[in-house]
């Protein structure tokens, strides 16, 4: 019989981890979110103390609740408001150009420009 992280690595998506631990969910929430989802489990696992240590079942009840608390954190919020990813922990998910550097970088196009026509 194969060990539970042997059978985990096998699934690719959210869907399939949520079907895994029979988790009931809504798909649309998991279409807009599905990433969002398992790098939030992704993170809990690691911050979780204590899953080295248990035997397949309570390790797959506690990945069920981590799973379950990542999937539910999607439920009632956003990607924007819990900014899993860098690009929303950045600036609160906002770039910004400096206007001097789009400044500087018109001259260096025109300069080159007219050093091409000048040719």
């Amino acid at each position: 019989m194969d060990s539970l992280i042997q059978r985990l690595q096998a699934l690719s998506s959210a869907e399939d981890f949520l079907v895994f631990f029979g988790l009931p969910h809504d798909e649309r929430v998991v279409q807009v979110n599905r990433l969002h989802i398992l790098k939030r489990f992704y993170q809990y696992l690691h911050t979780t103390e204590g899953l080295a240590g248990l035997d397949d079942i309570e390790m797959f009840k506690r990945y069920r609740e981590l799973l379950a608390r990542a999937y539910d954190d999607f439920v009632h919020s956003n990607a924007a408001t819990e900014r899993v990813f860098k690009v929303f922990q950045d600036a609160g998910g906002r770039q910004s150009v400096p206007v001097t550097s789009l400044r500087d970088s018109l001259a260096e196009r025109q300069r080159t420009r007219r050093e091409a026509r000048a040719a």
